[in-house]
């Protein structure tokens, strides 16, 4: 089902055809089935909803000639009864914070009373289900005999959505648990089939964004680490979906027939520079995802932005728009979340997310999958035998890498004019009628043999101390 030419929807089960739902279970144990993974049903779907809710944030263009753009706590959205139970959902579990105050004696990670709440969730995950879901939507019966509902599936998304009791960590594989939450509710219909954009917008605005600001506070209350961090060389400890959803919010206005920009901004969209301006963060993160999840950064961590947070520096420095920032972002998300290991090895399969081979997958490359850190990422050309003084992430330099100095760059972060950008990679989506449309930037070449980058823009993308 699409919503239109350019944007393919996550199809809802059509209950007369029948389906069996199955207890999810763990199917990626070694780093050769991420590969699998990256050919199943269930990455297609991720990937397609991903793309769906992120074209929804884009600012849209009115008949008039006006542009609506949709910041946080939009007057604008509206929410339909769906969302308004999943926000009392979410509203439950933060009363719950009260039921296992933080531990009061010494602990450098991970306070242990986390596990109390876990415990206390887990405990009581059907009835909170229950009060706040549809049951049609939950009590959704197989179609074979003595199958499982829909239940057994959604509760093992849900409770993977707030970080690991056993490790006291919370990190990028928990989010995308959430994202799955919504994903298997709304393939089982649970939301309205609105005009293109309307519903998907009120699940980012409306139970997305709080959802991350709940997970802020489990955070914070009970210092959770970071789950499978990158460190420095990482974009962001604990979330990723914010930068992709708060780019699109700056990026330019589109109309339902449009494709979706390659770069650009909205004329008075901050300066993607602006992150590294306490003052500026404190502005926009009332209304930007991406602003919101940096001021959480600087909750957190003291010191220069650019010495805790260097790829997001790095970031700040492109010049061609948040549109450019928005699909990077597509991309790395593709590369440092599902095809890491570390990350994807914990997602459970049922069959809202199946394990199965999407028949139209093209199989990844094998230095793509199964990456552990960055240090293991295999480069295309030899490094160069002179660079610059600075300290890189091993993996961020590809072909067309400047030499002059190095920095701790995103791979599609730097690049001059005459250079074709390095775009998000939807190359492993499968094609054919049941595959999602693939964005109007997958098909542009992703790595140009002309053109370098311009002395200023080199400047512009590197932290301090790359010089």
């Amino acid at each position: 089902m699409a919503a239109n030419g350019l944007v393919r929807v996550l199809p809802v089960i059509d209950p007369a055809a029948g389906h069996c739902f199955k207890e999810p279970i763990k199917r990626i144990h070694e780093h050769q089935d991420v590969s699998e993974f990256l050919c199943s049903k269930a990455y297609v779907n991720i990937m397609t909803f991903l793309l769906q809710l992120n074209r929804s944030m884009f600012p849209t263009k009115l008949s008039d000639g006006g542009v609506q753009t949709w910041p946080l706590g939009s007057d604008a959205v509206e929410y339909s009864a769906p969302v308004r139970q999943l926000q009392q959902l979410l509203s439950r579990l933060e009363a719950i914070l009260e039921e296992a105050p933080p531990d009061q004696g010494p602990r450098r990670f991970g306070n242990i009373s986390f596990r109390r709440w876990y415990e206390i969730v887990e405990s009581r995950v059907s009835s909170l289900l229950e009060e706040c879901l549809s049951p049609g939507i939950l009590k959704t019966k197989s179609s074979g005999p003595d199958g499982p509902t829909a239940e057994v599936e959604l509760k093992a998304y849900f409770l993977g959505s707030w970080g690991s009791p056993q490790r006291l960590d919370y990190g990028t594989g928990h989010e995308l648990s959430f994202l799955a939450f919504l994903g298997a509710i709304w393939k089982l219909n649970g939301f309205p089939q609105n005009t293109p954009g309307v519903e998907e917008r009120a699940i980012v605005l409306g139970v997305i964004q709080p959802y991350l600001e709940l997970v802020r506070t489990i955070i914070k209350t009970y210092t959770l680490e970071p789950a499978g961090s990158h460190g420095v060389w990482g974009l962001d400890d604990h979330s990723f979906i914010p930068y992709i959803f708060g780019s699109a919010q700056f990026a330019p206005a589109l109309s339902q027939t449009d494709q979706v920009p390659e770069e650009g901004s909205l004329p008075d969209a901050p300066d993607p520079n602006s992150v590294a301006k306490a003052t500026a963060v404190e502005r926009e993160r009332r209304g930007n995802m991406y602003f919101s999840a940096i001021g959480f950064i600087y909750d957190v961590k003291k010191g220069p932005f650019w010495e805790h947070s260097p790829m997001l520096y790095d970031i700040s420095g492109i010049r061609t728009g948040w549109a450019k920032i928005n699909k990077g972002m597509i991309k790395m998300y593709n590369a440092e979340v599902l095809s890491k290991f570390p990350v994807v090895q914990h997602f459970p399969f049922g069959s809202l997310f199946s394990w199965d081979r999407e028949p139209n997958a093209v199989p990844p490359p094998s230095t793509v999958h199964a990456a552990s850190g960055p240090q293991s990422r295999t480069r295309e050309e030899p490094p160069a035998q002179h660079p610059g003084p600075g300290t890189k992430a091993p993996w961020a330099a590809g072909a067309q890498a400047n030499t002059a100095g190095s920095g701790t760059a995103a791979p599609w972060a730097s690049g001059g004019a005459a250079r074709a950008p390095i775009l998000p990679d939807t190359s492993r989506l499968p094609q054919g009628p049941m595959a999602p449309t693939r964005a109007p930037w997958a098909n542009a070449q992703q790595n140009s043999a002309t053109g370098g980058s311009t002395a200023q823009e080199e400047m512009l993308t590197k932290a301090p101390w790359a010089k």
